[in-house]
């Protein structure tokens, strides 16, 4: 009976159908109490959605605004391509095409159980990948992110994971096409979330320092293979963004109205969306009227302006915005007080409890030496990535890229702390057995 148990626990299939069909139930649920003509418009009116129809009506990359306003690199390309090809399919700003552009997300959110599962294995054995996977089945942010965001989230998620679990594998490979393909693999996650960089030099480093150890000479060309293809996955899309715009923009131009959105006199505690261009006509007008890379310079200016003359406002939006990131809002214990949804309440604990196993496991992966070897990749981009959200906005989805890679350090501390209590409980019974 343990045997099978044990064996239920470890498949990887049973995990992947678990999330799956809480997804799915999830989703179910809220198509249930949704009206048709909401969920058919509203989720595909946003910059991803935006984009992706005015390439499925031949306009091109651009118009993120519900307006024709040209050409754009406000985001990289791959997920408003993902859901120009559902538009293509299903036809704009329908149910169906609602329901496939979820069906994808729902997709993604469930694979990413797999590179999960094997990262973990790889670092401190199958009950760690286990473990991870399972919390990432059930954890709430991955069932409610798929359904109640058409945005590239899920799908990046999926290649934090993947890249976790391939910096992983091919530290000790000697195969050229291995790290080509990891380096197309990175291609691929900046030409989808080009926040995901943070991560990159970190692990470049690790990965040349761990073949250094093993092949002094060989390091250098493994290392220059990966970035080479990793710049010629991006730089079509470079090029396009100089011919277009006459200006460098090696993935995306929104930074400065993301870092201004955060920082400026009328910014509170959430996401001032009244500011940003998609509903505010002024600052739509603005942003035609002076063209998307000088509007973009002149919120980058703006922002850092108002962030170097106010320290202590900033100091206190940083500490706002770092508390949000990690438990869904800025006042976790006020607005868990407040709610009456049980779902939301549940959202914020798992935050909260994922933050600090996550912590935990931080400190376990530094201070055991058996997992040390794995410990600045896996630390690297939750630690790194959330700094995007500290400086300019920390957004309930946002965080959702790192998630997997935090439930695996979290993993990490359960399974620690699993084995602590077993020797306690071990230690008591030969001292009751001794008749201490």
């Amino acid at each position: 009976m343990r045997t099978r148990l044990k064996t239920a626990a470890t498949s990887l299939l049973l995990i992947v159908l678990v999330a799956l069909a809480i997804r799915v139930a999830y989703a179910r649920h809220e198509i249930e109490i949704i009206p048709r003509q909401a969920l058919q418009a509203v989720p595909f009116l946003y910059e991803p959605g935006d984009i992706a129809y005015s390439l499925a009506v031949g306009r091109g990359f651009g118009s993120p605004f519900r307006a024709d306003t040209g050409p754009t690199a406000w985001t990289t390309p791959i997920y408003p391509l993902l859901v120009a090809a559902v538009f293509e399919i299903f036809g704009t700003f329908n149910f169906h095409a609602f329901l496939a552009a979820i069906s994808l997300n729902i997709l993604f959110s469930v694979l990413t159980c797999v590179p999960i599962f094997y990262a973990g294995k790889r670092i401190a054995g199958i009950a760690v990948g286990a473990g991870a996977a399972w919390m990432w089945a059930i954890f709430p942010n991955a069932a409610i992110i798929p359904f109640q965001w058409i945005w590239d989230t899920s799908l990046s998620g999926l290649l934090a994971a993947t890249i976790l679990w391939a910096t992983l594998a091919v530290a000790d490979s000697h195969r050229a096409r291995d790290w080509c393909a990891y380096g197309l693999l990175w291609g691929a996650a900046l030409m989808t979330n080009a926040t995901l960089l943070s991560g990159l030099p970190i692990l470049l480093a690790w990965l040349a320092w761990r073949q250094w150890k093993q092949a002094p000479r060989e390091a250098p060309s493994r290392i220059a293979l990966a970035t080479a293809a990793i710049v010629l996955c991006c730089l079509p899309w470079t090029i396009r963004n100089y011919a277009v715009f006459h200006a460098f923009i090696p993935l995306r131009s929104a930074l400065g109205l993301q870092l201004w959105l955060g920082n400026n006199d009328r910014y509170r505690d959430t996401f001032p969306g009244y500011l940003h261009p998609i509903d505010n006509s002024a600052e739509r007008a603005k942003y035609v009227q002076m063209g998307e890379v000088a509007y973009m310079q002149q919120k980058q200016h703006q922002a850092i302006h108002w962030i170097i003359s106010h320290p202590s406002r900033e100091l206190k939006l940083f500490k706002d915005r770092f508390v949000a990131t990690w438990s869904g809002t800025p006042h976790p214990l006020k607005d868990f007080l407040r709610t009456p949804s049980f779902l939301i309440r549940s959202v914020f604990i798992c935050n909260i409890l994922a933050a600090l196993g996550a912590l935990l496991g931080t400190i376990l992966i530094y201070a055991d030496h058996n997992l040390r070897p794995y410990a600045i990749p896996v630390t690297g981009l939750p630690i790194l990535f959330p700094f995007a959200s500290y400086m300019s906005q920390a957004l309930f989805r946002y965080r959702y890229p790192i998630d997997p890679i935090v439930l695996l350090l979290a993993a990490i501390a359960v399974h620690w702390l699993v084995r602590r209590a077993r020797k306690s409980n071990r230690a008591a019974a030969i001292l009751i057995y001794a008749g201490v």
